[in-house]
């Protein structure tokens, strides 16, 4: 994930906000103007850091699934688990994560990618366990393996189940990135919890609109984006 980085000293959102405290309050559109350099900077790394623990969850969550969707106990068990891992408050599992792991990119990766596998991974064993056996019985009566039944019918026909989970997800895991702030990770969230940190103070108002409406557009991108990915990778037979 090597496109994800620490905020660097001089041109972070945050640095950049704390260095202007003491300046007069300006409104939100000279606000965005002199500091769009940051902003943008800021939400490519919001962006890259959810897209690539997207790409990491999908990957995990698929794998899970395929391990467990032919057993009804461990499928209970993993759709328990993935009820269960979406009441933790992820402010409170960012703050657990500083501890063994630092400030700054892992814990922020580590809690953005757990958040998003749990949607995935239920859509994933629904989506495979609902492929009908005949399907199945048909793929290994004409020789092929069980791996590449797996790889090359019941993952492409449950696909577009997972990918609503993907999208799922993505929407979740944007307002999950911005609070991994907290622990000094990338993202616009520095914007947010700058204003917060100061409010009734110049500038802090602005600083957490643009954090917010920031957060609201690139989910917004993202969405689009992964609706346009499913219409290149659902095979039109069974496009819905």
């Amino acid at each position: 994930m090597a496109s994800v980085g620490v905020h660097d000293a001089d041109h972070g959102p945050l640095q950049g906000v704390i260095r202007n405290q003491g300046e007069e309050g300006l409104n939100v559109w000279e606000f965005v103007g002199e500091r769009y350099r940051q902003i943008l900077f800021a939400a490519w790394q919001h962006f890259s850091l959810v897209v690539q623990c997207l790409i990491l969850a999908t990957i995990i969550a698929v794998v899970i699934a395929a391990l467990v969707y032919r057993s009804t106990f461990a499928s209970s068990a993993a759709n328990s688990i993935s009820a269960i891992g979406l009441t933790i408050p992820s402010f409170a599992m960012i703050g657990l994560l500083i501890a063994p792991m630092g400030f700054g990119v892992p814990p922020a990766v580590t809690v953005v990618t757990f958040f998003a596998a749990l949607p995935i991974l239920r859509n994933a064993v629904v989506g495979l366990a609902g492929i009908p056996p005949a399907t199945v019985e048909s793929a290994r009566g004409i020789g092929m393996s069980r791996f590449r039944t797996l790889a090359t019918v019941e993952i492409p026909m449950a696909w577009p189940i997972i990918l609503t989970g993907v999208r799922v997800s993505a929407q979740m895991v944007m307002g999950v990135a911005a609070i991994a702030a907290y622990s000094l990770g990338p993202g616009l969230g520095g914007f947010i919890f700058s204003g917060l940190s100061r409010l009734g103070g110049a500038n802090a108002f602005e600083s957490v609109v643009v954090g917010v409406v920031g957060v609201i557009l690139l989910a917004f991108i993202l969405d689009l984006l992964l609706v346009g990915l499913g219409r290149l990778t659902t095979p039109r037979g069974i496009r819905v």
